[in-house]
């Protein structure tokens, strides 16, 4: 197994694992919400999205190693 191989393995682990994190994120803004804190719901909303729009990045790197076969 190449060094690309490998990096896309790890990527597509990372986007597993972010995915995990997402959910906890958002499952945790909905619990400062129903606990009263709007602010700190809105944080972990945004948590959430941000790990959306990093693993699209990620996914964009995975493609580009896929273009890359030798």
């Amino acid at each position: 197994m190449d060094e690309f191989e490998k990096l896309k393995i790890l990527l597509i682990h990372w986007v597993e694992h972010n995915d995990e994190h997402a959910e906890v994120y958002r499952n945790w803004s909905r619990k400062a919400l129903v606990l009263g804190n709007e602010e700190v719901s809105k944080i972990f909303e945004i948590l959430y999205q941000e790990t959306g729009r990093l693993n699209r990045l990620v996914e964009k790197a995975i493609e580009k190693l896929n273009e890359h076969k030798v």
